[in-house]
């Protein structure tokens, strides 16, 4: 997926959002952008979601463990209509939902 298309499906949630940010997210992502299963996030596989908490949400987000479970259970309500939840834009709610934004750019 193109870096635009990324910002787009951002915006599908976010009126304006961050455009830095979600370099940044693509940046860090990197290879695992490149397969279908590492561009999204299975958001009924408990491990993924424990994976996230405790990789994303704890390292990049600076969130504990509830905070981070409390997080992704709204990230997962936001983003219920998508049967793929592209994980540019998972991150990026998570950040947004967080208030951690800043820790993106």
């Amino acid at each position: 997926m193109k870096m635009t298309n990324y910002l787009e499906n951002v915006k599908k949630y976010v009126e304006s959002p961050v455009e830095d940010a979600v370099d940044s997210l693509v940046g860090h992502l990197g290879i695992a952008l490149e397969s279908r299963d590492g561009a999204n996030v299975a958001a009924t596989d408990p491990n993924e979601l424990k994976a996230i908490r405790d990789g994303y949400c704890n390292i990049n987000l600076d969130l504990d463990a509830d905070e981070a479970d409390a997080a992704i259970q709204k990230v997962c309500q936001i983003m219920q209509g998508d049967q793929f939840k592209c994980r540019v834009t998972f991150y990026y709610l998570l950040a947004k939902e967080t208030d951690r934004m800043h820790r993106l750019c």
